[in-house]
């Protein structure tokens, strides 16, 4: 009993300081947020000094001197819309991949689980071509992509789930007099809640912090999104603006972090659901 406390303790301990140690890069971007451009490469690891301290100044010109707002607006609308998309689509495919057994079923279901081993890089340059060729090069269009992109792990996960709910809980709705339509959306939707908010939290953060995909597919004289913000900071000459930088990465986060703490138990109990195998 005595060697389990101990074992308990030890943990505990280990755990905590690989929490400080996660936490304390956002810590330092947050401390250097209301530190003057000059102060924030000299003092990088000193709480702010009468000298080093701008108040909100950095925010202010983050705001105000590179349309932040606008780029959060565009971010805010491609995550989610692409959010939305990625939950019905793949939700009703996985739901005809499971109940639906014959050969282009499963080649559709392996394609899905292919698709996630594939490393971006090997067609991020074709992807450019295509989605300008498509005109998906808008933030509208961009949703399309998302799609492509984010199916693989949805449809995975909501396959997983759809094995769990009983056979006989959807032929009933049938013998009621339900179509195959009205069945998903009345009967199965409902029952795949933890997986649907445990996906949409998952696809969110991805799409949110994401900066590869916008900058090679948007036209970014046009639309930008925060992540591209960030990267147009940094000027000419090497210039950096760091003060706006860290402003700009502490305003991105908030969102993220609060969503996150909000539904992070759907999370778990979305893999877990996703887990079950039929």
């Amino acid at each position: 009993m005595m060697k389990k406390k101990v074992w308990g303790w030890v943990a505990t301990i280990f755990f905590t300081l690989v929490s400080i140690l996660f936490v304390t890069p956002i810590l330092i971007v947050l401390m250097n947020s209301f530190k003057s451009k000059s102060y924030i490469s000299l003092e990088t690891f000193k709480l702010p000094s009468e000298q080093s301290f701008v108040g909100l100044q950095n925010y202010a010109e983050a705001i105000s001197k590179y349309e932040f707002v606008k780029a959060v607006g565009w971010t805010l609308f491609i995550t989610v819309c692409s959010v939305a998309v990625i939950l019905i689509c793949c939700s009703m495919t996985a739901w005809f991949i499971t109940r639906v057994e014959n050969v282009a079923t499963k080649i559709i279901y392996l394609l899905c689980v292919f698709s996630m081993v594939i490393p971006f890089q090997m067609v991020m340059f074709t992807l450019s071509g295509t989605a300008d060729s498509l005109h998906l090069n808008t933030p509208w269009g961009i949703v399309i992509v998302y799609l492509g992109f984010g199916a693989g792990l949805a449809v995975f996960m909501f396959c997983g789930f759809v094995k769990s709910i009983p056979l006989e809980v959807e032929e009933a709705a049938m013998i009621d007099g339900c179509t195959p339509l009205q069945t998903f959306f009345k009967v199965v939707l409902p029952m795949m809640k933890p997986t649907y908010i445990s996906v949409g939290i998952l696809e969110a953060m991805w799409i949110w912090n994401d900066f590869l995909l916008p900058y090679l597919v948007l036209d970014i004289k046009k639309y930008k999104t925060i992540s591209i913000v960030v990267q147009y900071m940094k000027g000419s000459y090497g210039r950096v603006d760091m003060g706006a930088i860290m402003a700009c990465l502490i305003m991105a986060i908030i969102p993220v972090v609060v969503f996150y703490l909000s539904a992070q138990k759907y999370i778990i109990k979305g893999v877990a659901a996703g887990a079950v195998k039929g």
